[in-house]
């Protein structure tokens, strides 16, 4: 950092220091810097209480509890010279004891603030105010887990960014402020750096973390969707073992549809599930679009037949926009939804016996052709 002179046309470095060497300490200064001016942090704030311990069960004891103009709390961590090694994790259980807070819990914690600093205000009518609302009633605090978390040091030892450049991709508010002095003859200053995130990069990093989360919640819904279709296909498969011997060579799959031949290569006795149905089908693709469409066309010239032989309703799909082409049988449920499994198989098993036993002699005498 340089001083500029004017009057020379010349900068003047100024003296990097620590706040140790200038004598300045944790509590008595650094805090007290904080308290008075929380503006330093580049936002409105509102500090509700310091040395902050009403915790149950525990003595612990966060440096500063804040409130924004969103009504979110925000805890502070403040460290002199070096962040320490465990600060995110000392930051994130006093979050989580302060997620529980509710608005009068934190209009008492404000007022014994206000009391014991001799303050001679309301803390009702402090909250409203800084909020910018006339009544204490409309006051919305705290809501779910909208807490934040900011640290500030002189300097942040890497294991502590490492770990809240993690966090952030899981949309934790968290944001780290290196705060350094610096000294001049007898004059002193402070510069306050927001280094996670960097503030030009601050709306970046965030859409990435949400990105990021929305990646991993992707996948977690996936994996979950795998685990209840093998959890059903196994279920279905042992029940359709009970009544036929199609689906006896057959395994569980994590995938929408099971599938076994129909006895002619390219044609098979499919099951299909989702969020929206339950189907068993007969499902027509050998590769080439022109093999399939001529098979779905002979079995379509006996559909007056089939369907008076059929115990139920089918729907003829030639789907000629694809390649595959299908004949189907379906209700309208939700497999991700257990109580509707019991109904489902019953009705699938049973629609799939039907299509074989309509189906099979039919494919059968088209096989001769292909």
């Amino acid at each position: 950092m340089y001083k500029i002179i004017r009057d020379r046309n010349e900068v003047e470095e100024l003296n990097q220091c620590t706040f140790s060497e200038l004598g300045f300490k944790e509590r008595e200064h650094f805090q007290e810097w904080i308290v008075k001016t929380p503006s330093i942090f580049g936002e409105e704030l509102l500090i509700l209480q310091k040395e902050f311990s009403g915790f149950s069960d525990t003595r612990e004891r966060l440096d500063l509890l804040a409130l924004d103009k969103q009504g979110d709390l925000v805890i502070i961590e403040n460290k002199l010279d070096d962040s320490g090694r465990d600060v995110t994790w000392q930051a994130l259980k006093y979050t989580s004891y302060c997620s529980n807070l509710s608005k009068d819990d934190i209009s008492k914690i404000y007022q014994d603030y206000l009391d014991k600093y001799n303050k001679e205000q309301n803390a009702e009518e402090k909250l409203a105010e800084f909020m910018e609302l006339e009544d204490y009633d409309e006051l919305e605090i705290n809501k779910g887990s909208s807490q934040r978390i900011i640290l500030a040091a002189a300097n942040f030892r890497k294991e502590v960014t490492s770990t809240v450049l993690w966090l952030l991709n899981y949309k934790l508010r968290i944001k780290c402020f290196k705060l350094t002095p610096y000294s001049l003859g007898d004059q002193l200053f402070l510069t306050v750096d927001q280094i996670i995130p960097t503030k030009d990069a601050e709306e970046y990093m965030i859409g990435m973390a949400e990105k990021v989360q929305d990646e991993i919640d992707s996948k977690t819904k996936l994996s979950n969707r795998h685990r209840i279709r093998r959890e059903f296909w196994i279920r279905l498969i042992d029940d359709m073992n009970n009544k036929s011997e199609l689906y006896s060579n057959i395994s569980p799959s994590i995938y929408n549809w099971i599938s076994t031949t129909a006895g002619l290569r390219g044609v098979g006795f499919n099951f299909a599930v989702s969020k929206y149905y339950g189907r068993a089908e007969i499902y027509i693709d050998r590769g080439d679009y022109d093999e399939n469409k001529k098979i779905f066309d002979m079995l379509y010239e006996q559909k007056k037949e089939i369907e008076s032989d059929f115990k139920g309703t089918l729907t003829w799909e030639r789907l000629d926009d694809k390649r595959a082409s299908r004949i189907k049988t379906e209700m309208e449920t939700n497999v991700f939804k257990k109580e509707n499994w019991d109904e489902m198989i019953k009705f699938m098993t049973g629609k799939m016996i039907e299509l074989e036993r309509v189906f099979r002699p039919m494919i059968a005498e088209i096989g001769r052709e292909f």
